[in-house]
């Protein structure tokens, strides 16, 4: 077996000496350049690393391994490998035959201007609220938003954005719905969390071929305040002013153009469609 390493910031071949221990695969650094060139590709990182690399992955259909080494790993939270332990038995399994790689689905973006330039996302694309706080979290040291940064980051923010007008057109089957409020945050889910932990979308399903839409509608600062802490068990759903729907795609458009940012990185401004490329990744993770 064939084996290509991809190390994300922070990372290094030292990381890689628990896996080879042991091992019989051959290992090769970067992005092979064909999937003839390897048979699976490990990634050292967080959500960032494999936000930039969808392109190339969705391109090879390798089997890909997440090991969470990241500021933030949303995407191996979801996949149930919340360390480098957790990765490293999965490759043993896969390496024995004991384990396939599954396929996943992949959230894609298309910016209205410019709609054949689509963007991949594998956890959550945010507008509004969730924009500003991951830009402001990406300017803190990688040691902060490693803990906890983008929950300090949003704290301040809670108590300075406006609302804003958005209208949603949303797309499921042959069902459609189309409505226009003030709101506060828009999250357009993949996965169950985002932000490190934060379950903004408890009900999401990495294989379903839909995204989970949250929708936090205007209320005042010492609601919403009082609300952030239920994000990270899925208990803001109860409150009135959150809608929660499942689309295969759906259209973001607000007044002004506004960031969308997917998997904490910048993607483009609304007007945008977001849909679904259904198992589009293939991953090695535990069984379900």
């Amino acid at each position: 077996m064939r084996a290509a390493v991809i190390f994300g910031l922070g990372t290094s071949p030292a990381d890689l000496k628990r896996f080879q221990a042991g091992s019989t695969a051959e290992w090769v650094q970067g992005l092979p350049a064909s999937s003839a060139d390897a048979d699976a590709i490990l990634i050292f990182g967080g959500d960032g690393t494999i936000h930039r690399h969808l392109p190339a992955l969705v391109r090879l259909q390798l089997p890909v391994l997440i090991v969470p080494a990241g500021s933030g790993n949303d995407f191996a939270r979801a996949l149930k490998l919340r360390s480098m332990r957790d990765s490293l038995r999965v490759w043993r399994d896969f390496e024995l035959g004991k384990i396939q790689a599954r396929a996943v689905d992949l959230g894609v973006i298309a910016p209205c201007a410019s709609p054949e330039r689509t963007h991949y996302f594998c956890c959550v694309a945010g507008c509004g609220l969730d924009s500003v706080t991951a830009r402001r979290a990406n300017q803190m040291p990688r040691w902060l938003r490693a803990h906890g940064g983008y929950a300090l980051a949003l704290l301040p923010v809670l108590f300075k954005l406006p609302a804003f007008s958005m209208r949603l057109v949303q797309v499921d089957g042959k069902d459609h719905t189309e409505a226009e409020r003030l709101t506060l945050l828009a999250a357009f889910a993949n996965t169950q969390f985002y932000g490190d932990g934060m379950r903004i979308a408890p009900e999401a399903n990495l294989t379903d071929g839909k995204l989970d839409i949250c929708r936090i509608n205007k209320l005042n600062p010492l609601k919403l305040l009082s609300m952030f802490p239920t994000v990270y068990f899925g208990r803001h759903l109860l409150l009135p002013e959150v809608e929660y729907s499942r689309a295969e795609r759906v259209r973001a458009q607000t007044e002004i153009p506004l960031d969308i940012y997917a998997d904490g990185e910048f993607v483009c401004e609304t007007p945008a469609e977001i849909s679904v490329a259904a198992g589009a990744l293939r991953v090695i993770c535990s069984p379900r």
